[in-house]
């Protein structure tokens, strides 16, 4: 297992996006293990960002150690607020929103550049989002085999107004080594937009060709950056 310099174990804990739970980082998840990770996936409500901050810094707490915290997609809005937490040591985004202080995801979607794709996101219900179900796959996990992409489609959980316009307070980017996996093929979040955020962020960048759901048709390339953030915030691999 991996330890730090005051041999406290060190911990992954996996942080979901908007419309989908926990379960999609099974494949992410066995590499860790396999390669002697302790691995937590949280699972957020997504109603609000606050909530959600605030059930991932309860994992955090968990882990009674050091964490590295990886967030996918709105996911990352979630791990820029939480990361703040001392007994995180990095930040892994994949295909994430890393945000700047004051900003929501709802901030940064809102003006997309013409001829780049637009998440196929239905008018809000009763104050949650859904994605169209149909357009899902294309947009969503183009890359993800067609049976499971419409598993996804068809087992989306609403996303709540209230986390997409959620506001950073303090972005931890700004003070915590980070790492960002753009997926250049994305429909949801484009690369280009991946690529500022995480210049920004002054984030070591690994760009892999994948859609949005990179981190399900590709975990093989998402558990390598997150094994290098996990070596270098330790000095030291994993043993099994």
């Amino acid at each position: 297992m991996t330890t730090n310099s005051n041999n406290r174990p060190l911990a992954v804990v996996l942080v979901h996006g908007g419309f989908v739970d926990g379960s999609g980082w099974e494949g992410v998840y066995q590499i860790l293990k396999k390669d002697g990770f302790k691995v937590a996936v949280v699972q957020n409500p997504t109603i609000s960002l606050a909530d959600d901050v605030a059930v991932t810094k309860r994992v955090i707490a968990a882990q009674g150690g050091p964490v590295v915290l990886v967030g996918h997609s709105y996911g990352g809005a979630v791990i820029t607020e939480a990361g703040n937490d001392p007994n995180v040591v990095s930040l892994v985004y994949v295909a994430a929103f890393a945000l700047d202080e004051g900003e929501s995801v709802a901030t940064l979607i809102k003006d997309p550049v013409p001829g780049e794709a637009a998440p196929p996101i239905l008018p809000p219900n009763d104050g949650f989002l859904l994605l169209d179900s149909e357009k899902f796959p294309a947009s969503f996990a183009g890359d993800v085999e067609p049976e499971k992409a419409a598993f996804m489609a068809d087992s989306q959980v609403p996303w709540g107004l209230d986390a997409l316009n959620g506001k950073i307070t303090k972005a931890a980017w700004k003070t915590k080594p980070n790492s960002y996996l753009i997926s250049t093929d994305d429909k949801m979040i484009p690369p280009r937009a991946q690529r500022f955020m995480a210049e920004r962020a002054g984030a070591k960048v690994v760009e892999v060709a994948g859609s949005h759901s990179i981190y399900v048709s590709n975990p093989e390339a998402v558990a390598a950056i997150i094994k290098v953030a996990a070596i270098a915030a330790t000095g030291k691999a994993a043993t099994k």
